[in-house]
């Protein structure tokens, strides 16, 4: 077996996180604003809170990320 084929994809990972919110009953907007919370966080972690490369690499305008940051209370970016 190749190195490839035995790693956990992240699909995979996604289904497992998913299924233990379905089993505690976390509702879909909460898990999609959890979501979307980790993941900017993470990105303004990777490229030091700089909201133009942040928002250049995750694919959105530098106001809607922002604007994200600031319903979601994220502080790196406000």
């Amino acid at each position: 077996m190749d190195k490839k084929s035995s790693e956990t994809t992240i699909h995979q990972k996604l289904e497992i996180v998913i299924r233990e919110m379905v089993e505690r009953e976390v509702r879909f907007k909460d898990a999609q604003s959890e979501f979307e919370k980790i993941f900017i966080e993470t990105a303004a972690k990777k490229y030091g809170g700089n909201k133009s490369r942040v928002a250049k690499q995750i694919g959105v305008h530098r106001n809607t990320l922002h604007s994200r940051a600031k319903t979601l209370k994220i502080k790196i970016l406000i």
